[in-house]
């Protein structure tokens, strides 16, 4: 039985921990070709080993232009097109009002806005009829977090940009879509939130828990297949309810 993306060409930013890892997986397993990205060349060789010679891995860092253009001169030059581009690539880096530093403002918008705004521009000429781009979001545009409040503000952006492209997309004929995860079990949120994570989704997430990668994964999965082909310029939360709590 193929699978629902077999012979796609797939390309995900940060795809070498987290949501990023988990989509990659999910997409090959559905018979695509995937390129991966991430700064760590460590983490870049184990995720594409991980995956199988399905995954070519391609060091870039979504804030430097030129590393998006080698990025997508390997995409040209090996698959020849994209349909399926997931903008993953995201930091937290932030505090709370009185705490904030230039650099970490910098970096935050850096990475999170001019990041998928240039790695959907730069991916344009290569994207096939009827391609899906996805790009993730978070819960925070909707629901910030004190802590959080530039990383929020940036998710907020991407919001704002991909309604934007929906509404140019008639031309060109590619679906542009947010995918905004809630609280997730991934390494840098537990890093970040310690110990008590497990107890603060049981107390504000309306399911109770935190999601799984491999949810958010599937939930990508659907906004890049033809199960979604007249989605275009949405917002799905994958978030077990938390923004409407």
């Amino acid at each position: 039985m193929q699978g629902v993306l077999q012979e796609k060409v797939a390309v995900i930013t940060g795809g070498t921990s987290g949501i990023g890892l988990a989509i990659a997986h999910r997409f090959v397993r559905e018979g695509a070709r995937v390129f991966v990205t991430g700064r760590d060349i460590g983490r870049l060789e184990a995720a594409v080993k991980e995956m199988g010679p399905a995954a070519t891995g391609v060091r870039s860092d979504v804030s430097v232009l030129a590393d998006l253009d080698t990025l997508y001169a390997r995409v040209r030059e090996e698959a020849g097109r994209i349909d399926v581009l997931v903008a993953n690539a995201g930091i937290v880096a932030d505090a709370a009002l009185g705490a904030h530093t230039e650099a970490n403002v910098d970096l935050t918008l850096a990475v999170n806005v001019k990041g998928p705004l240039f790695t959907v521009q730069k991916a344009l000429p290569l994207l096939a009829e009827n391609a899906s781009i996805l790009v993730v979001g978070s819960s925070n545009s909707v629901r910030p977090n004190e802590q959080l409040e530039v990383y929020s503000a940036s998710k907020a952006a991407v919001s704002n940009l991909v309604h934007n492209w929906a509404r140019q997309s008639r031309e060109r004929r590619f679906r542009v879509n947010v995918l905004s995860p809630g609280p997730t079990r991934t390494p840098g949120l537990l890093a970040a939130a310690g110990p008590g994570v497990d107890q603060f989704a049981e107390a504000v997430v309306p399911l109770g828990r935190l999601a799984d990668a491999e949810e958010i994964a599937e939930a990508a999965l659907f906004l890049a297949s033809d199960a979604s082909s007249f989605v275009t310029g949405a917002e799905l939360f994958a978030d077990g309810g938390y923004t409407r709590a």
